[in-house]
């Protein structure tokens, strides 16, 4: 229940934060003098107080957003992490499946070797086809580069 409140309270938070960043006008103008927020934030509040609003308000946002974040992680890591597989005793190992040499009631006799398969042929090539009538044949004397 805790962690969905201040989920709720960081995304209520990030919202204005990122409000309170577009609307302050930079040196270009910035967004807030796209919309004309340029002219009638003059009017309203004056230039120097607008700024001085949404800069107060950017700092606190930006620090609640922190803090919150900040409460949140350390509490998400108490609650349960991985774990670690060296933090585990040792065990037993498993019983294999394979009986040890010699725990059988039949006399140990040399291996057999396996019958073997005969070796596969190697598929027939056909002939090579000759060469079409009229063409050169390379004369065998002669040393190709």
């Amino acid at each position: 229940m805790f962690v969905k409140i201040m989920m709720t309270v960081l995304l209520i938070d990030a919202f204005v934060l990122m409000a309170a960043v577009l609307l302050q006008s930079g040196k270009g103008g910035g967004l807030a003098a796209s919309f004309g927020g340029g002219s009638a934030g003059d009017s309203l509040f004056g230039a120097h107080q607008a700024g001085n609003l949404l800069t107060k308000l950017t700092w606190w946002t930006g620090g609640i957003f922190l803090f919150i974040a900040f409460i949140m992680q350390m509490f998400s890591s108490r609650i349960g992490g991985p774990t670690s597989v060296l933090d585990q005793s040792f065990s037993t190992p498993p019983a294999s499946a394979v009986p040890p040499i010699g725990a059988g009631d039949a006399p140990l006799s040399p291996l057999q070797a396996l019958p073997t398969a005969p070796p596969a042929t190697p598929p027939a090539t056909p002939p090579a086809t000759p060469p079409p009538t009229g063409a050169k044949q390379p004369d065998p004397t002669k040393k190709q580069p």
